[in-house]
């Protein structure tokens, strides 16, 4: 039986951007809307610009993101509110946000979230140390409110939505994190019994060796604001100014290495290169014990891994981030009844890469309301 069509399949069978009056009537008073258009590609939203002039005659634009039913309420928000905080603090680091809200028109519900509509240069691989610089210091300047892991609403890596309740414990919450997505993981491609018996050992004896020292002895880890999706798609360079930018945040407090997991997956092919990784660490040390640091960083890369492959049927990543807790598991918490790490399936040794969100692998679930 054929799947419902999602919101983005519906929109997209039109040339002409749908919109309603609750999306004027969140623009910046005095813009009168001239065109509104398809603009760009995203793998779970449609995009648009709006192009409008405001009292003075002046020519304004900006950017459009809609998507459908409480999935898209919850993701769209949630880069709403994301992109709000990490504007207050750096405004050349992100586009203006102005609007999160909901069309006027009944059914089917949908959700939008507008923003200042930036020319940005996404093909060109942005400075190692400029840009590291930037988001290390997006690390250390933004607090979390209640001194904990976690973010005052759910935020989403592509359609999946975060575990982001707040917790004192790192352990806890990273543990709660993957467990949540390697659920809808096992939910959407079937089950696997040895990806699910690495997946309790890492999570019940690999993920407190690993991450409870980190608070241990009294020690601090200090709950940093994240992008949340990091990867190189949701990177560019302003193409007017050459200022380094960041789009698609969907962010949360936590340990700052946990925004470089993503750098380790297949999805990331620029990112991924030594060079990010050794310039962000000059900017924001790695933790104690240092000599951890790369078990930590393959540890946080099993989110974003188990996450893509939730989304996207029969993927590669399923089968790395199982690699990868075979060797966590071999090296912290040994276990029979698994694989042992072939090194041949690492793609931080191989170097293999993905192209993401391939039209034809996405799993379509945002559904329309019947």
């Amino acid at each position: 039986m054929a799947l419902p069509l999602t919101i983005r399949q519906v929109l997209s069978q039109s040339d002409v951007f749908t919109v309603d009056d609750a999306v004027i009537e969140a623009l910046p008073h005095g813009v009168e809307v001239l065109s509104i258009e398809h603009f760009g590609k995203n793998a779970w939203t449609i995009t648009g610009k709006i192009i409008g002039v405001d009292g003075d005659a002046t020519e304004r634009h900006f950017f459009i993101k809609v998507a459908h039913g409480q999935a898209g309420r919850i993701m769209l928000r949630g880069e709403h509110e994301s992109s709000q905080l990490i504007y207050e603090k750096q405004p050349d680091f992100i586009p203006k946000p102005i609007a999160f809200g909901k069309y006027h028109v009944a059914e089917p519900e949908i959700y939008f979230y507008l923003s200042g509509f930036v020319n940005m240069d996404v093909t060109t691989k942005p400075d190692p140390a400029k840009f590291t610089a930037k988001l290390a210091e997006m690390h250390k300047l933004n607090q979390s409110p209640t001194g904990k892991f976690g973010f005052h609403v759910a935020t989403c890596d592509g359609i999946t939505p975060h575990a982001v309740d707040w917790e004192e414990s790192w352990a806890v919450f990273y543990r709660n994190m993957l467990l949540r997505v390697a659920g809808l993981d096992l939910q959407r491609n079937g089950p696997w019994p040895k990806f699910e018996r690495a997946l309790h050992q890492v999570a019940f004896k690999v993920i407190p060796l690993l991450l409870e020292p980190l608070q241990a002895d009294g020690g601090t880890l200090k709950p940093c604001l994240i992008h949340g999706d990091l990867w190189d798609g949701n990177a560019g360079i302003n193409s007017k100014t050459k200022e380094l930018l960041l789009f698609d945040a969907s962010s949360y407090y936590a340990h700052n290495e946990m925004e470089l997991g993503h750098w380790r997956c297949e999805f990331s092919s620029v990112f991924r290169l030594q060079e990010y990784k050794d310039r962000y660490l000059e900017k924001y040390p790695a933790a104690e014990p240092v000599d951890q640091f790369d078990d930590r960083n393959r540890l946080y890369s099993l989110k974003g891994a188990i996450n893509y492959s939730s989304g996207h049927p029969d993927s590669a990543l399923r089968d790395s981030a199982y690699n990868n807790m075979c060797y966590l598991c071999e090296k912290y918490a040994p276990i029979e009844g698994i694989d042992r790490y072939n090194p041949q399936l690492d793609p931080s040794i191989t170097g293999a890469t993905i192209v993401p969100h391939a039209e034809e692998e996405c799993f379509e679930y945002i559904k329309l309301d019947t």
